[in-house]
């Protein structure tokens, strides 16, 4: 029902909007409402021919918004279904002998199926591509006589491709209960390859715990089956036992992990490994909205090891920046990143890895969706200030680069596509409302008259001007390009970008106060959307006892008048 869906679907009739009341309005609200939309509609108090039509049009939808939420049973379906609700679902579903709320738990029940099958439908894949590249050869030149090219002279650095690995699951549920998971994987490392496949099977037990059974086959036959329980609110149990078939006979293997939740934002981990690979680990998690950070220490076979990481979130620019130390038997590690959210599904990741014996190497990870590619480029196998220093402003340049000529222009197309989109599939219905808010405005003229001159006469609430769209600048508010009083009825609806909206705005003040709910303001009564897919205000100037005052609000924000902090200081 927002007159505004970012998929461009049809917009529909807000039927609380146009009522001018909230969502959870008693029925005396909306009695109310409806006999002040009535007094300035009803087709008996107009009797030239054109106004009179224009009068029976917008008081028959008065009439039905009004019949829909004084009746508990259509507003029901109306909150749950909108309107295509009321025209076919909502009586489809439901008979009109139940309660409301029976109606509302229904529907509940009929989305809960609706969910289900779109469960079924859906595999959810994910996939992992790593490319591994080795370029050690630019910071350390390894002196070939094949290398140097004798015809130009030059020296050129090899660079190879060492390793590729590639990984994809699919989910495919049964029930709300059942999931099959396929998965299987593929790599290669400097001329030796590896792959396996895996099949498990997962049962949801109850809302406390699942099981798992999982086969798959690679460097021999493997069975694995795996658990899950929640033990009490904070602390969950996660086990796995794993059976490998070789030609020395069975190696078994077992996982245990117990987390605990330490409080609101920290969570701790205990993990317990035994087999081939024994060791016992600890993990504390802390995460809140503007950072992350982990501490993990290990003891086992054959590494042990002690890391810390910390990860800082800058939401307002849609910026991870990441830190982090691990040092061991192995040896030892220093890494730090950044991570840039570049659309709604998509992000690029750089890290720089400084290592012992490891040496330095870059990582480049891009996400789409549930895929992700990661190149993983080893740059040196010991740490020097050149290859640090490259590694670390390279991606930086890069992505200025691409950012500017590559993703900003992607960016902006998208959502002018996306506009045009929406401005065509509700081409006819924006000409429509175009046209009812110019009635609505000529209807309103001996209204608006009477209720000025009543808040004049006692220095009430008169609203000097109102302007609603796409305020840009000054001379777009001084200067707007279209008004709802006189303009041409031809105009497309999208260059309009603003309108003025004084007259309904005064229309809606009682007793020198006027109260605006959290809707899209292009659904009030001679109102319309002057500016489809772009972001609205509205600027009310109003005088209050001789008082001039000024306020800006969003398209969707609640607006309460007159208010002291929009009292405009003199001069």
């Amino acid at each position: 029902m927002d007159d505004e869906n970012e998929d461009g679907a049809v917009i529909e009739e807000d039927y609380y909007a146009f009522l001018n009341v909230s969502r959870n309005a008693t029925n005396e609200e909306i009695n109310n409402a409806y006999r002040r939309l009535s007094r300035l509609y009803h087709p008996d108090k107009h009797v030239d021919p054109v106004r009179k039509a224009e009068a029976e049009q917008l008081f028959s939808k008065t009439k039905k918004a009004y019949e829909v939420l004084s009746d508990p049973h259509q507003r029901a379906i109306y909150d749950s279904l909108g309107i295509r609700g009321l025209a076919t679902e909502g009586w489809e579903i439901v008979q009109r002998t139940k309660t409301p709320q029976e109606i509302r738990e229904e529907y509940e029940n009929l989305a809960r199926e609706r969910a289900e099958r779109r469960l079924q439908q859906r595999t959810n894949p994910k996939g992992n591509v790593t490319v591994n590249i080795n370029a050690t050869d630019i910071f350390s030149r390894y002196e070939d006589e094949f290398d140097f090219d004798e015809s130009s002279g030059r020296y050129f650095p090899y660079i190879e491709v060492s390793g590729m690995s590639f990984s994809q699951s699919i989910e495919a549920p049964l029930t709300l209960r059942d999931t099959i998971i396929m998965s299987g994987q593929l790599s290669t490392h400097n001329g030796t390859g590896s792959g396996s496949l895996n099949v498990s099977a997962r049962r949801l037990l109850s809302e406390k715990g699942w099981i798992e059974c999982e086969i798959g086959a690679g460097s021999g036959p493997v069975m694995s089956v795996k658990g899950f329980r929640t033990l009490t609110k904070r602390i969950f149990v996660n086990m796995s036992t794993i059976f490998q078939f070789t030609p020395h006979g069975i190696r078994p293997g077992l996982i245990t992990t117990l987390a605990n939740q330490l409080d609101k934002n920290t969570v701790g981990y205990l993990t317990w490994r035994a087999g081939l690979q024994s060791s016992m680990s600890t993990i504390v998690v802390r995460d809140t909205p503007t950072s992350h950070m982990a501490f993990s220490i290990q003891f086992g076979i054959p590494h042990s090891y002690l890391s810390l990481s910390y990860t800082h979130k800058f939401e307002e620019w849609e910026l991870k920046l990441r830190g982090a130390m691990k040092a061991g038997t192995f040896g030892a590690v220093l890494e730090y990143g950044a991570e840039k959210k570049v659309s709604q599904h998509s992000s690029v990741a750089a890290a720089v890895s400084l290592g012992v014996p490891s040496g330095i190497i870059l990582r480049v990870k891009l996400s789409r969706a549930s895929q992700t590619y990661s190149f993983p480029i080893h740059l040196s196998e010991e740490i020097l200030p050149s290859p640090v220093f490259y590694a670390t402003v390279t991606p930086i340049l890069v992505w200025a680069i691409v950012k500017k000529l590559v993703i900003d222009p992607m960016v902006r197309d998208q959502k002018e596509r996306d506009k045009e989109k929406q401005r065509e599939t509700n081409k006819n219905r924006m000409a429509e409302k175009k046209r009812e808010a110019q009635a609505a405005v000529n209807l309103m003229r001996a209204t608006f008259a009477r209720v000025r001159s009543d808040e004049e006469a006692k220095k009430g609430l008169v609203i000097v001007k109102a302007l609603y769209g796409r305020l840009l600048t000054v001379a777009s508010l001084s200067n707007p390009p279209a008004s709802s009083e006189g303009e041409g009825e031809d105009a497309p609806a999208q260059q309009d970008e603003v309108i003025d909206v004084t007259i309904p705005l005064q229309c809606l003040v009682k007793d020198s106060k006027l109260v605006l709910h959290e809707s899209s303001k292009s659904q009030l009564p001679g109102f319309y959307d002057p500016c489809m897919g772009e972001e609205k205000s509205l600027m009310v100037q109003y005088l209050y006892h001789n008082q001039l005052h000024e306020v800006t609000v969003g398209d969707t924000e609640p607006l309460r008048i007159p208010k002291q902090t929009h009292r405009v200081n003199p001069t």
